[in-house]
Formats: structure tokens, C-alpha cells, sequence
């Protein structure tokens, strides 16, 4: 094999070790790392979450003595800051007496950004950069989206019909789609650091927002998101079942001056978080609670709202992915609920667009997602 195509094959296996750490290493990205000496693997390590060592630092381990003259893989640029909970890694690295370090792609964080690269060639490394790093930018799609504008990564999931209707004239929308597409919106929520919903939804479903492994017997996911309520007037009761169970998962109403004092203290003593937000048309700013979500470390953000609130961040042109459950059947009628609500542009030209569209099945129902 080439250099090139060498690099690009443990890459690729680096790769795959950091997928390993999904849903359990966020605020930090997922990282793989291998230890390849004499074309063979020596040493291999995966991020596995806030505080853990890192990937490059444990693949270094496993190797030992078999490091020195060996070159390590590493999905994610090495950081060399001290702003952590682990030691930098950059040091640790020419420590080991590997002779080469191939680097997928720089780490956008302003405390790295190409430091832990410059470090190593300085301190007379070979470093490779820019192997399979398309694969690493999707993998970490959501921890460079934060990195870079302070924001999570949002994804709009709704489940519907094939003509796009989310509830009956009535609200009736249990259940729409089929067990097995259903389980995998379970497997969504334990992916994200956050779920959001509106008041409407709450009042009436009534969701725990928790995402579940199995419901016969309950057996929830071992990594559970925010659970979090666009609530402008505080509606929300103190017993629903969004703000139960705080100490298996966080809830955090968003709320605006508009709202009641006593109800706010209710909400508080029931568990749940009450946060004052910049009210827009009377309603909470969904730029201002993305702000403070980014702020408290959350990456990604999974919107299950109704179609009130599906126009609402649609419009304020903050999604970042779109993901439909469509079930194979035709409700029909202009007062079901469609799942954009509101006004319908004017013009065609004002439709959103979706790009780099995938469509796969689960169960009867179909899956299309796309990037906005």
C-alpha cells in the first residue's frame, strides 16, 4: 500500500474506535486513536467521556515500550492546553518516542487550533493532517457546530403522515408511527445532550421526555438528556411528568417576564429549573435559550415539538438538521394538524430546502433527514 493509502486505512479503523464513545463524551468530542508500528497495531484507545483520559493518551498506554519509532493515529488534533479536566496530551506524546503523528483534522476550539500540531513539529515530529477528516467532521458534527458558534447542534424530529399530518382536527396523534420507528426516537434521545418540547405538547401528552431502552418492563437509557420547556406564561403543573424524576433527568423551563412568580416558585420546588429569557412577540427567544444551552455545555438539542413550535425554530432559521418518520398512511383534511404550523409562504421560492438527503427504512415507516 501507498503511504497515503496506508494512513487512510487505520484512519479509517481509528475512526470506527471513536464511534465507540457515541452519546457519552459530550461537551468533548468523540475520539479514536491507534498506535501502528511496523504495520501492525501496537495500541489502541477511544474517548469514553468528560474526564476519562483521552484516546491518544490510552492507546499510548496499551502500546508501552512498543511506542518509541511507531506512529500514532489520532482522529482529533491533540490538545496541549491546560483549561481541562485531563492533562494535555501533546507532551505525553513526544514523551512516548513516536516518530510520526497522523491527524484527521485540527481541533476548531479556540484553546487548540492548531497549537497541538505546531507543538509536535516543533518538537521535531512528522505530522500528517487531513486524513478521512470529512468522516471525523460528521461523527463530531454537533461538537463543531458548539465549538464555533457557542450554540448547539438542532435537530427537528417529527413523526407523520405521508401528507405530512402530525395529529388529527382533534389532537389525536397516538400513535402515528410504528413500535420499531418509535424505539429509535428513544435511541435519539439517549444520542443528544438535551430534548425540547413547548407547553402545548406538555399539557397535552404529558411526556416524561426520558428516553427509554425498553417500556415493558421500564428500563430507562443510562444517559439521559435535558429535559427542557418552551413555557412563556408557565404553564406547566408542577406534577406533570416533565418535572418528575429529577434525579435521573434535568428539566429546564424557559420562561419570559410574563409569567406568573408563584408559578415559577412551584415549578422550583418541584425540581424543575426555571429560566427568565428575552421574550420575541411575547414568546421565549429561541436564539437566547440556544445561547444559554450552549453556555452550560450542551452540544445538541432534539426538538419533538408540536407544529406551534416546529414553525417557530423553522422560522427563526435555527435548525440545524431535519429528521421525518414517515408512516405509510393518508389522513387528509385541511384542519389536521400539518407538522409546519402557522402561515404558508407565499411564493414557492420561500420553501426550505434540504440538502445531502438520506432516506432508510425502519419497520413500515420511512426515514428522511437532511441538512437545513
Amino acid at each position: 500500500m501507498t503511504v497515503t493509502t496506508t494512513h487512510l486505512h487505520f484512519m479509517t479503523l481509528a475512526l470506527r474506535l471513536a464511534a465507540k464513545g457515541r452519546g457519552k463524551t459530550s461537551p468533548n468530542p468523540m475520539v479514536g486513536s491507534l498506535v501502528v508500528k511496523n504495520g501492525g497495531i501496537v495500541g489502541r484507545g477511544y474517548h469514553h467521556g468528560p474526564g476519562q483520559p483521552h484516546a491518544e493518551i490510552l492507546a499510548l498506554k496499551q502500546a508501552g515500550l512498543h511506542a518509541k519509532g511507531a506512529t500514532l493515529y489520532v482522529t482529533l488534533e491533540p490538545c496541549c492546553h491546560l483549561l481541562k479536566r485531563t492533562p494535555p496530551c501533546v507532551p505525553d506524546i513526544i514523551a512516548s518516542g513516536v516518530k510520526e503523528v497522523v491527524v484527521a483534522m485540527t481541533d476548531p476550539n479556540p484553546l487548540v487550533k492548531g497549537r497541538g500540531i505546531a507543538a509536535l513539529r516543533k518538537a521535531g515530529l512528522i505530522v500528517t493532517t487531513g486524513i478521512a477528516q470529512e468522516g471525523v467532521a460528521e461523527l463530531n458534527r454537533a461538537y463543531l457546530h458548539w465549538v464555533t458558534t457557542g450554540r448547539p447542534y438542532v435537530i427537528l424530529k417529527a413523526g407523520m403522515t405521508l401528507d405530512g399530518k402530525v395529529a388529527t382536527a382533534q389532537g389525536e396523534s397516538r400513535w402515528i408511527t410504528g413500535p420499531l420507528a418509535r424505539r429509535h426516537a428513544h435511541w435519539l434521545r439517549s444520542q443528544v445532550d438535551a430534548v425540547l418540547v413547548g407547553v402545548g405538547t406538555v399539557l397535552k401528552d404529558n411526556p416524561s421526555l426520558t428516553a427509554r431502552l425498553s417500556d415493558r418492563p421500564l428500563k430507562l437509557a443510562p444517559e439521559q438528556p435535558l429535559r427542557v420547556v418552551l413555557d412563556s406564561q408557565l404553564r406547566t403543573k408542577p406534577k406533570a411528568k416533565v418535572c418528575a424524576g429529577q434525579d435521573v433527568a434535568k428539566t429546564l423551563i424557559a420562561t419570559t417576564n410574563r409569567a406568573s412568580g408563584a408559578r415559577r416558585r412551584l415549578l422550583e420546588l418541584a425540581g424543575a429549573e426555571v429560566v427568565c429569557l428575552a421574550g420575541q412577540s411575547g414568546q421565549v427567544s429561541f436564539l437566547a435559550l440556544l445561547r444559554v444551552l450552549g453556555k452550560r455545555g450542551i452540544t445538541s438539542l432534539l426538538i419533538e415539538g408540536g407544529s406551534t413550535v416546529n414553525a417557530a425554530v423553522l422560522r427563526a432559521k435555527l435548525v440545524n438538521h431535519v429528521l421525518l418518520y414517515l408512516a405509510p398512511t393518508l389522513m387528509g383534511g385541511q384542519d389536521a394538524k400539518a407538522m409546519i404550523g402557522g402561515r404558508s409562504p407565499k411564493r414557492l421560492a420561500q420553501a426550505l430546502s434540504l440538502h445531502h438527503v438520506m432516506v432508510h427504512r425502519i419497520g413500515d415507516d420511512l426515514v428522511v433527514e437532511g441538512d437545513l
